[in-house]
């Protein structure tokens, strides 16, 4: 809108200043209430140049020549005069990434923050922490943060690297040392985030800055207890297997006593059992014979003794 106005009071103006040079000329055109038309084109100029418009995404904070307002020009047409400045800020959410990964965060090298665990082994947290400004306090943000390369971003760069990530490194190290690299690395981390997210807003409210969200998106040990770790695993699988092998060893050992006993067990019952048997043939020689006939199939020997003169005879000729 503030364009079409512009536009249009310019057209006025030169329809004003062709007709009044036509005039001039004494070549009188067509044209005619020259003056009322660059009248009405500088009204539409001056009311277009005090017309501000603020988008959804910003927050205006007006500055006068008796220095900066306390009241935000929020989203909206707003009337400012000619002699006072509007500087638009950014509302809109950010985030500031800190990656082991390069050039996925704010930085092109490996930003991880490492902070010690409660048994002083060091771990590495990539961080996502999604932040904007208090649109109610832009005006003291306006003053008191500097645009540090003078460009529209300065000020909220300046406040990342100053502010955001002083903040999260000193909250995530208060935080972290409460636990051991395992929990940090698997069960507490979503207390060690909801516990970052509390205090980082506590930290960061002098700045006037609001955190929605604080993302650990991964840990990462350290080479050296990595390979701390490594070198414990392979040594508990092998007294695993060792364990496993003293079992088997063992089981075998009692299977072979089982079996000792078994045959003990056997030999001494077949050893009773010729006892009783030897003495009751002892005290009843029959007892031969019976076991003779009991075991007899019924058929006659092929040979046998002569009549004590030591001859085998046949039976079958």
């Amino acid at each position: 809108m503030i364009t079409i106005l512009i536009i249009l009071s310019i057209l006025l103006i030169l329809y004003g200043i062709f007709g009044f040079i036509s005039t001039k000329l004494e070549k009188p055109l067509d044209i005619k209430n020259w003056i009322p038309s660059i009248i009405v084109g500088i009204l539409l100029f001056s009311i277009s140049s005090i017309i501000v418009r603020i988008d959804a995404q910003q927050v205006g904070v007006l500055v006068r020549p008796s220095g900066v307002s306390d009241e935000e020009l929020h989203t909206g047409w707003h009337l400012v005069m000619p002699w006072n400045d509007v500087h638009k800020m950014d509302k809109t959410v950010w985030v500031y990434t800190c990656t082991n990964s390069k050039g996925e965060g704010a930085k092109n090298h490996a930003d991880a923050i490492w902070a010690p665990t409660r048994d002083g082994i060091k771990m590495g947290l990539d961080v996502s922490v999604s932040w904007r400004i208090d649109p109610d306090m832009a005006s003291w943000i306006y003053q008191n943060v500097t645009e540090n390369d003078g460009g529209t971003n300065g000020r909220y760069m300046w406040l990342e690297e100053n502010v955001i990530r002083t903040k999260l490194k000193s909250t995530l190290a208060l935080s972290v040392s409460n636990y051991s690299p395992i929990e940090v690395y698997s069960t507490k981390r979503e207390f060690i985030q909801n516990d970052v997210i509390s205090r980082i807003r506590k930290e960061i409210s002098k700045y006037h800055l609001i955190i929605d969200q604080v993302d650990i998106r991964e840990v990462y040990y350290n080479s050296e207890y990595e390979t701390a770790i490594n070198n414990k695993k392979l040594a508990e699988q092998e007294a695993l297997r060792l364990v496993d092998v003293t079992r088997q060893k063992e089981e075998l050992l009692k299977q072979a006593s089982i079996n000792k006993d078994i045959a003990i067990q056997q030999a001494e019952g077949e050893a009773k059992s010729l006892q009783i048997k030897g003495s009751s043939i002892a005290s009843n020689p029959k007892i031969i014979e019976l076991e003779w006939i009991n075991k007899w199939d019924g058929a006659l020997p092929t040979y046998m003794l002569g009549n004590g003169q030591g001859i085998m005879l046949n039976l079958n000729k």
